[in-house]
This record gives C-alpha cells, sequence and structure tokens, in this order.
C-alpha cells in the first residue's frame, strides 16, 4: 500500500499477534485495555480537530480484532441479548460468539431490516416502536468508534445516553442552577415530537464522522413488520445500539445555539462560567430538556431559537409537551417535581412517579392471591429497592413514609382476602413479625419485605462537565468507587 495514501497511521498494524482460540480464554482486562488506547488517542484527535488523523484510527480501531471481540460481548451481554432479528440468529453459545467476532466485519457490509415490534408507554395507550435488528448488525454497529467522537463533541450538559451520565447528575446540574434565591425564575420545558423518527438522514450523512455507506445501510434498512418490509425514509430505529448515539449527536450544538446568543461578549466570544445576565443555563437529557431565564419573553425567544436549530435537522419541538412555567409553580422532569417553596428549592419525586408505583406494587399484590408470602416478598422487594434508590437523593422521607402506609394497607387487604374467617389477631401473627427492634415486619421462610424507609437519603454529587470518560479514567474510577460506597450504606 503506498504510505501516502495509507488509510493507518505511520507505524501501526491490523493484524493481531495472538487470537485466543477459545472464547473462555480471553482476557477482557487486557481487550479493554487495548481498545481504550485507541479511543483515548480518538479523542484527543478530535480535540485537536485532526479529522483526516480521525479517520484513520477509527479505521484502525473498527477493524482490530479486539474491538470486534468487544462488540460480540456488548451484544451478547444486553438486555436484547435473546431477542433475534428477523433471520432467528442467536449468539449464546462461546462457538457462536467466537465465529462471529471472526467473522465481523464492514467490508461489503449490507444491513439487513428490522424486525418491527410495538411495545406499550407507561401510562398510555399508545405503543411506541422498537425495532430489533439482527444479532450480526448490531455487533457492528458496537464495532464502529463512534462513541469516542459523541463523546467528545457532545453539549456539556447533555447527560442522556453517555457512558457515566445519569439522571441522578441531571437532577444534581437543575439543583445548581435553580437553588439559589437569585436563580431563574422562568423554565422551558423542551420535548421534541418523535425525535428518533424523524431525524433527517441528509444531515446524518452529511454531519456524522463515520464511514458513510456503513451509516447509510444503518439508515435504509428498512424494517419488516406483519411479514411486510417498509422503506425508512427519517429517523433512526429505536432498538439499534447506535441510535442513541446518533439522535444525541443530531442535538448537540443546541447548549452552543442558545449561548451564542445570550452568553455571548462583544466579540461574540461564548463565556461558558460567566457573564450571564439572562440567567440562562441549559440541560438535556435525551430528547428532552430544560432551560432556564430571568423572564417570560426569554423563555419564548430562546424556544423560538431552538425550533430554528431543529429545522435543520428534520425535527420540531412538540406544542403541546413544551411549556414555560415559573419555579414558584413547580414542573416535573424525569420522575422528579422541581419547585421553590417560599424561595427554598425542594426536589420531591412527581406525583405521577408515585401513582406508577402504587400501581405497580397493587398489580403485584392483585396477582399474587394465591402466591406463597415468600413469593409475594420476592417480586415486590426489587420494584420496592429500584424505586426508592432512584429518588434517594430527592427530598423524598415523607414520600417513603406515605408509600410504606400504602403497601402495609394493600398487604392487610391482601391477608384479609386469603383468610377471611380468621381473626384479625391470628392474621397480625401469621404474616408479620419482630425482628430486632421492628415491629409489623412482613416476613417468611427467613425472608423480609423492605421498606421504602429503609432507604437513606444521600445526596449525589454533581460530575465535572470538562471530564472525558476516555481520557479522565482516573477521576471516573474515583468517582464510580465513591458512588458504590455510597449504595453500601443503604
Amino acid at each position: 500500500m503506498n504510505a501516502r495514501h495509507s488509510t493507518t497511521p505511520s507505524g501501526e498494524r491490523l493484524v493481531d499477534n495472538s487470537i485466543p482460540i477459545k472464547w473462555e480464554q480471553i482476557n477482557w482486562k487486557t481487550v479493554e485495555k487495548n481498545v481504550n488506547k485507541l479511543q483515548t488517542r480518538i479523542v484527543k484527535a478530535v480535540r485537536q480537530k485532526n479529522w483526516h488523523l480521525v479517520k484513520r484510527l477509527q479505521y484502525l480501531l473498527t477493524n482490530y480484532f479486539h474491538a470486534k471481540l468487544l462488540a460480540v460481548k456488548k451484544v451478547t451481554q444486553n438486555k436484547g441479548k435473546r431477542t433475534a432479528g428477523i433471520d432467528g440468529e442467536k449468539w449464546t453459545t462461546s462457538n457462536s460468539k467466537m465465529k462471529a467476532a471472526l467473522e465481523l466485519s464492514g467490508k461489503n457490509y449490507k444491513a439487513k431490516p428490522s424486525r418491527r415490534i410495538y411495545i406499550e408507554k407507561q401510562g398510555k395507550k399508545k405503543k411506541r416502536p422498537l425495532s430489533i435488528p439482527t444479532m450480526y448488525d448490531r455487533a457492528i454497529q458496537a464495532a464502529f468508534a463512534l462513541n469516542p467522537i459523541a463523546e467528545t463533541t457532545a453539549d456539556r450538559r447533555s447527560f442522556g445516553f453517555r457512558k457515566y451520565r445519569s439522571t441522578q447528575d441531571t437532577k444534581s446540574q437543575l439543583f445548581v442552577c435553580l437553588s439559589k434565591r437569585n436563580s431563574a425564575q422562568w423554565i422551558l420545558e423542551g420535548d421534541i415530537r418523535g425525535c428518533f423518527d424523524n431525524i433527517n438522514h441528509e444531515w446524518l450523512l452529511h454531519n456524522i464522522l463515520m464511514d458513510k455507506s456503513i451509516l447509510k445501510q444503518f439508515l435504509k434498512a428498512g424494517f419488516v413488520y406483519n411479514r411486510h418490509l417498509n422503506p425508512t425514509k427519517a429517523g433512526t430505529a429505536q432498538g439499534g445500539l447506535i441510535s442513541p448515539t446518533l439522535a444525541n449527536m443530531t442535538l448537540d450544538g443546541m447548549e452552543n445555539a442558545i449561548a451564542s446568543r445570550y452568553r455571548t461578549n462583544k466579540r461574540g466570544t461564548i463565556y461558558k462560567n460567566r457573564y450571564n445576565p439572562h440567567k440562562v443555563n441549559f440541560v438535556r437529557y435525551a430528547d428532552d430538556f430544560i432551560v432556564t431565564a430571568d423572564s417570560e419573553e426569554v423563555a419564548k425567544d430562546i424556544a423560538e431559537i431552538i425550533r430554528q436549530f431543529l429545522k435543520d435537522r428534520g425535527l420540531e419541538l412538540s406544542h403541546e409537551k413544551t411549556l414555560i412555567t415559573h419555579i414558584d409553580d413547580g414542573f416535573d422532569f424525569l420522575g422528579w417535581n422541581f419547585r421553590k417553596y417560599n424561595g427554598k428549592l425542594l426536589i420531591k419525586p412527581s406525583n405521577k412517579s408515585i401513582e406508577n408505583i402504587t400501581k405497580s406494587i397493587s398489580n403485584v399484590i392483585k396477582k399474587g392471591k394465591a402466591l406463597s408470602q415468600s413469593s409475594l416478598i420476592k417480586r415486590l422487594n426489587p420494584i420496592i429497592t429500584g424505586w426508592s434508590e432512584y429518588h434517594r437523593s430527592a427530598v423524598a422521607k415523607d414520600t417513603f413514609s406515605k408509600l410504606d402506609f400504602r403497601l402495609w394497607n394493600m398487604l392487610w387487604t391482601w391477608a384479609k382476602r386469603r383468610h377471611p374467617h380468621k381473626s384479625h389477631q391470628w392474621k397480625v401473627n401469621r404474616y408479620w413479625h419482630r425482628i430486632g427492634s421492628r415491629n409489623w415486619v412482613f416476613a417468611a421462610d427467613g425472608l423480609k419485605l423492605k421498606s421504602f424507609t429503609d432507604t437513606k437519603i444521600i445526596r449525589h454529587p454533581c460530575i465535572k462537565m470538562d471530564k472525558n470518560p476516555y481520557v479522565d479514567k482516573e477521576y471516573f474510577e474515583w468517582r464510580t468507587n465513591y458512588l458504590r460506597k455510597q449504595k453500601q450504606v443503604l
């Protein structure tokens, strides 16, 4: 190959010196370390805006055998590992996984249509479309080196579908923006109509830094529903591994579009941490976002800026869900209610979230009329633990107590239905016991039902916005260990 036209950096080789014979023999720490070295180089090249080097490193990484191993591992360990695409193929054995890694290649790649299913939206009658690519297509999507680029070019205050970022970080950032006495009083609640379904394919092909022929295969593969092949003219199919990343990259730049109007000096330079006379702050999680402002007029103007930003990408704001509210009236976001009471910001579990968990517990108990007490406890404990841990960093102590009371009432009704002719004292002695210093513990066969108030309220620390998971590994290792220790306190 002519060195002048080489697609790999000088001195790099695509040939692996040792390829493991069996899946079980793979040293995953070594594999991840080697892949991370290339990902780190991509991040540094993006920061330097050396796009030619970025492309060469991408090519090197996507053809690197260790990267292919990680791609296969990812699709065989996530939630959809037992869900096949239209070809019915699943990689469940060690041999099938190793064979897939050896055969994985983007050369002459032709994506197969996705299998379309519809799943229920929580609390809504309308169902959400979900496209299921084949295992091979999922692995190809995972293998392409797009995440390091997406992390480096992302909006600083974007938290959805990003490594080491979560809804808890979103809440912590909103607290910083709204908690002070002189903080912004007006809130623009934004929601994008059908974000995943309407992104302009031409915009993606012109602006996403990856192999255009492969990207086009992902976008134009189509889907099969009721044995009928349907084309995909816009959007990225929900269900594919690359879809959240593409959606994030489409919306990245929204923060700067707002800042260029409201956080610039006379020379047009954007200030990141100061000079914010209109108290404009932007926080986004996936396709939902919050923008703060000092007046309703500024909030309306920001909404218009965002509409223009989305127009080129084939997107538009939802008129029904995009609202401008005052902080004293409060707003719901990601399952929490943000509201100021006499000038003090309190973040509580939203009423909708409380009703959803109540309904979930009620359905389990009603369907468990014939279950043994220990079986019922096994089904309820994960629901209680998951919900309480999600809200443990909010002002949730009173909510936890209220939910414990509701739970007790539902269990009492369950016990009365099972034994209509027994006395109250008999039912109490049969199902509730004293454990340690606590009375009225719903327990059986060495299992006890967890209560919401068992969860201690622990504040979630803010993430440092300028840290990149592919470069600042020490910071994220420290933060992961710190958060893990917090959970152990529960």
